[in-house]
């Protein structure tokens, strides 16, 4: 869009018949000021872009276009106008920097706060580390400097060099979020304390995991216990002791298999991680790599850090996008690929475009998924088995059972999502919620119904020696052996997949939001494997699938993969794993850095091809696992 001159129609709100009219004055009024009404937006200057958002004399601009229909509002046309262009820009009078411009006035070495905190970490590192001061204010300062760049410096060592001091605390990643409170806790030089950290190493490339460890060890050395949840390899080899719990997950779990020195967990033959660690157990490279002509092209991607690239994406196949954090891979495949497929698929009409072309050179893709790490519903009421659809089949079985015929229940009374069967005192919530105006709400079980979420009369009625309650409170595992005791193969059948996954342990009627990032992903792939053979060719869009996956668990999803695959689906998929990078069939390697240091590809091609790139720092990683 901005590849257009305002002739051309730049200016969106200024179509149509009557608004027209607006475009046709600016073009013969801004003739005065000799303005290049046929030069594209992006060739615009600072000045000539200034006239067209401002006006200037009798010649007037989008401001005032917009500043007239506010005027109007009382028309529902410009209503429905203002609502559909407005957005956030940065404000006219500080320029985003939110700060009067009396306070912009005052200067450090010739910056302004403003000036600093749009820096990223490793620019204000070495701003704060040469800063130039006079002695007066350098005996001021000093303690002040000294603590600025101690945390700046721990900022930049856990790998967030890139991030501006000015980013949004909701626009990062769970890892960078984790990454940022680990670096304050080690910049406030505690002593003597207990830090837990959960799976510290989602979302790091092994170049930024090395660093984390690192940083573990500071904090280990200067005399405080680190406690770290983890199945990252690298950080498990360099840990004083290690707690495997086990043997597998849920009901089979629970168990502390093994406690001691990472040497010794090779003695000990139950344990899963001892195997896959030990090289009895491994996920396993492909004995050949897929090949298929069928392509999605996209030309000349500008957004953010991407310095427009032109990426061929193969199909029917599993292609990785790969890199340093914030090398623009979320950039590329949320911002770009995505929308780009959407508005060719018809789902949506995106005229601002981050890219030039895009060319599909297939006629079977139909179809595209995004699967994020969002949770599964949008409510405490959604679960894994009314996401996957099998608690329609479980229902209808109730329905059937003699007792429920002879009451006359229909299928609405084994929900707690209606009335009928639920307990109407907590709603079939199971729970009752007491609001605490200054604490976080408490959530008490429901005295009427004990947690069961349903009336006395429906639980009555059973399948074999379980009513719907105690259904719901089955495991996976637990409720496929049940069904299939029970001669009920086909609610059987379409637990599988949740199985396949990995998710053996969670309980069909456990709420969304009780489950992590990663658990919401492999539901929504079991969801798909469920379906059987369609038509529909899809392009399924994974964003770090393996996050919170144990090797075994890494080992299933692959497998899951490859079952979508053979079925003639594509997977594009973010990752940093080396153990899903080295089963790849193509890579997109994203880089060199982060940041503005990012943004390029760095390489495109087969994991045996990688290796050789001495440029790209995922291959160098890459070796050891082929």
């Amino acid at each position: 869009m901005r590849n257009l001159s305002v002739y051309q129609g730049v200016v969106c709100c200024w179509g149509g018949e009557k608004l027209s009219k607006w475009k046709e004055r600016f073009i013969i009024r801004s003739s005065k000021f000799d303005f290049p009404v046929h030069r594209p937006y992006n060739e615009l200057t600072e000045e000539e872009k200034d006239i067209l958002w401002d006006g200037k004399g009798k010649c007037k601009g989008i401001h005032q276009f917009f500043q007239k229909l506010e005027s109007q509002k009382y028309k529902i046309q410009n209503r429905v106008l203002i609502a559909r262009y407005r957005g956030k820009t940065n404000c006219d009078e500080c320029d985003g920097s939110r700060l009067r411009k009396d306070a912009l006035y005052v200067k450090v070495s010739g910056k302004s706060i403003a000036d600093i905190i749009k820096m990223n970490i490793e620019q204000a590192l070495l701003f704060f580390k040469g800063i130039k001061l006079d002695t007066n204010d350098h005996k001021v300062s000093q303690r002040l400097t000294q603590e600025i760049t101690s945390r700046l410096h721990y900022l930049n060592e856990v790998g967030l060099s890139y991030l501006t001091l000015d980013r949004k605390s909701n626009t990062l990643s769970g890892g960078e979020s984790q990454r940022i409170n680990l670096a304050t806790s080690i910049g406030s030089s505690l002593v003597g304390a207990m830090y837990i950290l959960d799976e510290p190493s989602i979302g790091l490339h092994s170049k930024d995991t090395e660093r984390l460890i690192k940083i573990l060890k500071e904090l280990r050395d200067i005399g405080n216990t680190v406690i770290v949840v983890e199945h990252d390899e690298e950080i498990m080899e360099q840990a004083d002791q290690i707690i495997d719990i086990g043997p597998k997950a849920g009901i089979h779990g629970g168990e502390i298999i093994f406690q001691g020195k990472l040497k010794d967990i090779y003695k000990e033959r139950k344990s899963l991680t001892t195997q896959y660690l030990a090289g009895k157990l491994e996920i396993a490279v492909p004995k050949k790599r897929r090949r298929n002509k069928d392509s999605i092209i996209i030309d000349g991607i500008k957004k953010h850090n991407l310095k427009n690239i032109s990426i061929k994406f193969p199909l029917n196949g599993l292609t990785l996008i790969t890199g340093m954090s914030g090398s623009g891979k979320s950039t590329l495949v949320r911002d770009v690929l995505k929308p780009a497929l959407n508005t060719h698929f018809g789902n949506f009409s995106k005229k601002n475009k981050n890219y030039e072309n895009i060319s599909i050179n297939t006629k079977n893709l139909t179809k595209l998924e995004f699967i994020d790490q969002n949770p599964i519903g949008k409510s405490s009421r959604s679960n894994p088995a009314t996401y996957i659809k099998v608690y329609d089949d479980i229902r209808k079985l109730f329905a059937r059972q003699p007792l429920a015929e002879n009451r006359k229940y229909k299928i609405g009374f084994f929900s707690f999502n209606v009335e009928g069967g639920r307990c109407e005192q907590c709603k079939g919530e199971g729970e009752t919620t007491v609001e605490m105006q200054f604490m976080a709400d408490v959530h008490l079980e429901c005295e009427h119904c004990k947690g069961k979420r349903f009336k006395k009369e429906i639980l009555e009625i059973k399948v074999g020696d379980k009513n719907i309650s105690d259904i719901l409170n089955l495991s996976v595992y637990e409720a496929i052996e049940f069904f299939e005791s029970n001669n009920e193969t086909s609610i059987a059948r379409k637990l599988k997949p949740l199985q396949d996954v990995g998710l053996n342990y969670i309980k069909l009627g456990q709420s969304s939001n009780t489950l992590s990032g990663g658990e919401a992903q492999r539901i929504k792939l079991a969801s798909f494997l469920g379906k059987g053979n369609t038509p529909e060719k899809t392009l399924f869009i994974f964003d770090e699938p393996t996050t919170g996956l144990h090797f075994h668990d890494i080992n299933k999803l692959l497998n899951s993969f490859y079952a979508l695959i053979d079925k003639g689906h594509s997977i594009v998929c973010i990752e940093h794993n080396l153990d899903v990078i080295k089963c790849a069939d193509w890579i997109i390697d994203l880089g060199p850095e982060g940041g503005d240091k990012g943004g390029d590809i760095i390489f495109e091609g087969t994991p045996e091809e990688i290796v050789n790139c001495k440029e790209s720092i995922t291959g160098q990683f890459l070796k050891k696992k082929l």
